[in-house]
């Protein structure tokens, strides 16, 4: 049986920034098919739902953990230890589980794979991963995007 993690919102769990998911039809059509446990890295660090939305200033999730850059709400308020911590609980699920991969949400400060948005909160895309995605990415975990599926 092959086991993956997922981001939660994929499967239809309400736990984005805005209290809301985003599920995804062929995500929900795997799960039919092999196990899917559900995370989000941003609730099992400690962060509310809902809460501000959240951009990578300066860099992206392998700065985030370089400690050359880092997250902020919208508001202003620093959340880099938040999104650390909730990437290595989800790295401790994935060793936990014996995973191989990892399927996350595209564009997001934690599950970005790729592409994440560039820290102006003017909805500008760019090249880079997400904390959780660049942790998981380290430590040889294969990361899908949901769009890659």
């Amino acid at each position: 049986m092959t086991i993956k993690l997922c981001s939660a919102c994929l499967l239809g769990i309400k736990c984005r920034y805005d209290g809301e998911c985003v599920s995804n039809e062929k995500v929900l059509s795997l799960a039919e098919k092999e196990v899917l446990i559900p995370i989000c890295p941003e609730q099992i660090g400690g962060l509310p739902t809902p809460r501000l939305n959240s951009e990578i200033q300066n860099g992206d999730g392998y700065a985030v953990l370089d400690h050359k850059a880092k997250v902020f709400e919208s508001g202003g308020a620093d959340v880099t230890n938040s999104f650390i911590a909730g990437a290595e609980e989800v790295l401790k699920i994935a060793r936990l589980f014996n995973v191989s991969a990892v399927i996350l949400k595209q564009r997001s400060p934690s599950c970005g794979s790729g592409q994440i948005y560039d820290g102006t909160f003017s909805g500008t895309i760019i090249n880079g991963n997400g904390v959780t995605s660049a942790l998981l990415k380290r430590n040889g975990i294969k990361v899908i995007a949901e769009d890659e599926l």
